[in-house]
């Protein structure tokens, strides 16, 4: 295999056997120029490629850095969470590894349609369970089926970690999961047809001295509408975005806020003709067409944004605000 390495005696007689003669080096240089030939079983079709694949990887090592978080502080132990593996297997290979009987649950993903699994292994789910009625942790319990009690703790757990799991998956899709049902048995968890393919993510956990597996099953029919996002290129891309969102409104809301506009208040208008403003002099009246008890426009640059009153405040002129003037789109239009 391309991944074996060969031992120093094991090198020594390669080159024996190629001084000898009795390795025909021209056979292997054909062997090097023949066309490769990749087997493909086209009864397990590979649903995901590898950059969906990777970035799925990526997005599960956000889980698990916020889940790692979360037992640490709430468990108070020291916990350890890692992305041991990501990959494409058929359902029924998946619920053939499972043991019986184990921690299941299943979660429903809206707006995505069909169900996802988180499975726990017992012993993790043990120590979980151990260290929050106030134990070690390091507990050497027989695998056996939750009691009602355990399985309660366990389901509080689950919601937890779907909070973690849905702010993991921002970047790519908006998702809302919460968990619909637990099970013991593989057998009773039959969310997709046995051929279909599904992505096998599995979490490396340690809780205390106890290690154990999380695994999380998401069927290919899950994520066959957002499959276009599931990129490097989309994932990065998004998660600049979102802190470079931030950054820009508050630089916004900050620059906006020691923006000085014009402020004009129109007290009245009047027509005249030129030959009467060449003619105006010191002392004369223009009768404006405004009243006493009118309101004046307030305008902003422009437009005029406010009706308003003038007056004065102390020995400064001043005005005010009766009312704000309404965008033409927002007004009634009813006849």
């Amino acid at each position: 295999m391309p991944g074996d390495v060969l031992s120093q005696a094991e090198i020594d007689a390669l080159l024996a056997g190629v001084a000898g003669g009795t390795i025909d080096t021209d056979s292997m240089k054909d062997d090097q120029n023949s066309k490769k030939v990749k087997v493909y079983d086209f009864k397990r079709p590979d649903k995901f490629s590898k950059d969906q694949i990777r970035t799925l990887y990526m997005l599960h090592e956000s889980f698990a850095r916020l889940l790692n978080t979360y037992l640490s502080t709430h468990l108070r132990t020291l916990v350890n969470v890692d992305v041991a593996s990501v990959e494409q297997l058929t359902y029924q290979e998946f619920v053939q590894s499972m043991a019986n009987p184990s921690v299941i649950s299943i979660l429903g993903v809206p707006p995505l349609k069909g169900n996802i699994i988180l499975e726990i292994s017992t012993e993790i789910a043990f120590a979980f369970i151990d260290r929050v009625f106030g134990g070690d942790g390091n507990t050497a319990m027989k695998t056996r089926v939750l009691t009602e009690i355990e399985d309660a703790v366990m389901r509080r757990f689950v919601n937890t970690a779907m909070t973690h799991f849905k702010e993991a998956w921002a970047n790519v899709a908006t998702i809302n999961p919460f968990l619909e049902a637990t099970e013991s048995n593989p057998q009773f968890t039959q969310i997709v047809p046995p051929s279909d393919m599904v992505v096998i993510v599995t979490l490396q956990m340690k809780v205390g001295e106890i290690e154990g597996m999380m695994n999380i099953c998401i069927p290919y029919l899950v994520l066959e509408p957002i499959m276009s996002k599931l990129t490097t290129t989309f994932w990065v891309a998004s998660s600049i975005a979102k802190d470079e969102a931030e950054d820009q409104v508050a630089l916004i809301q900050e620059k906006l806020a020691k923006t000085k506009v014009p402020l004009v208040v129109e007290v009245g208008a009047v027509q005249i003709t030129i030959r009467e403003f060449l003619t105006l002099g010191f002392g004369d009246v223009l009768q404006l067409g405004t009243k006493v008890k009118d309101d004046l426009p307030c305008k902003i640059g422009k437009n005029a944004k406010f009706y308003c009153r003038p007056g004065t405040s102390g020995k400064k002129m001043a005005i005010q605000i009766t009312k704000v003037v309404q965008p033409e789109g927002d007004e009634d239009t009813d006849e």
